[in-house]
């Protein structure tokens, strides 16, 4: 052992902090590797031995001028977050901070945990741990609860008052701390991207799937302030057992702004999202955004690959070609690509 070296040790476990990879004696803070618990640097001029860091930015408000953790609350000065200073808010491990910040319910009533407890877990949905079904406790019957980080809840409010047919309504909202609880129906059925893992569909399905899905797009574009979905994709298309087409997933949606020029954040799924999602068109996400992504799943039902790869013969491909234009303003509506549909069904 080298003599030189002045070692530090975890008062917690004994554990030798020096010796712990990254570790530096000039860190305003350091977590201990062998019992987690974070460790403020006796260095700082502070009066106490609790870490504070800022739930906005994670900046350490310890050395922020002015802190005081006898408030009820400090303003980073670094980001402007508004954080909460009570007992409540101490964690003795990394573990514990971070089980509280990923708690759906954290901030929650009581009344509204109590709510949420008459809806009983069953298994996640769709491979993702945020879409889960529920059974509720007391009827057995199934619903879908998501946890979403991304949402606009005034979307949510108004399609939970106002449905729209062939989409999932929406029964309950819960805002948390760190999510919206959607608590929603539940549509049996399977999703396109399912049944395309049996190969492409028939043209007559294919074209069904698409004439449905207009009709609801027709809806959602059609209101007062319309709604733009955004995420048009086949695993967000489900048909039920007896044929029905919904459209699934509204947490990326937007109300769509004529006045603005592009969109605040660039949502969207790879492959499906329309030039302007990424910022590449000349105005903001539309109407004519879902329908480039309905001409991509028209594509991807006809021929199970994406149009740059491949893509049907005849007029059908005209259509989808016109779905998928680069200038928005050169696309079909919903109504448009309905009858575009209905008329090549009928020659």
């Amino acid at each position: 052992m080298n003599d030189d070296i002045t070692y530090e040790f975890c008062p917690r476990c004994d554990a030798n902090l020096t010796l712990q990879k990254g570790y530096s004696n000039d860190l305003p803070y350091w977590v201990c590797k062998g019992c987690g618990e974070m460790l403020i640097n006796p260095e700082l001029e502070t009066d106490t031995d609790i870490i504070w860091r800022c739930d906005g930015c994670g900046a350490l408000l310890n050395v922020q001028p002015g802190f005081d953790e006898s408030g009820d609350e400090w303003t980073c000065t670094e980001c402007g977050y508004k954080n909460g200073l009570s007992e409540s808010d101490v964690f003795l491990s990394v573990d514990e901070y971070e089980s509280d910040q990923s708690n759906p319910y954290k901030g929650l009533t009581d009344e509204e945990v109590l709510r949420l407890s008459a809806y009983a877990d069953v298994e996640p949905l769709g491979g993702k741990n945020n879409v889960i079904l529920v059974r509720d406790v007391e009827s057995g019957k199934l619903f879908v609860k998501k946890l979403l980080t991304i949402y606009d809840k005034s979307i949510y409010d108004f399609l939970k008052n106002n449905p729209i047919a062939h989409m999932p309504r929406i029964i309950d909202l819960y805002v948390s701390s760190n999510c919206l609880i959607v608590i929603e129906e539940y549509i049996d059925g399977i999703i396109v991207e399912d049944m395309l893992g049996k190969g492409p569909l028939p043209e007559d399905e294919a074209v069904r799937i698409t004439k449905s899905l207009c009709v609801i797009l027709n809806e959602l574009h059609s209101l007062t302030t319309p709604i733009v979905h955004r995420d048009i994709k086949p695993s967000n298309i489900i048909i039920t057992p007896d044929n029905e087409v919904y459209l699934l997933d509204m947490n990326v949606a937007k109300w769509y702004d004529p006045d603005k020029t592009d969109d605040t954040r660039y949502l969207g799924t790879q492959h499906y999202a329309a030039p302007e999602q990424a910022g590449y068109g000349l105005s903001a996400s539309s109407s004519k955004t879902d329908i480039y992504a309905t001409g991509i799943v028209l594509n991807k039902m006809l021929t199970n690959s994406f149009p740059k790869e491949k893509h049907p013969s005849g007029h059908i491909w005209e259509i989808v070609k016109h779905c998928i234009s680069m200038e928005a303003g050169e696309r079909y509506s919903a109504l448009d690509l309905l009858a575009e549909l209905e008329k090549m069904e009928k020659q």
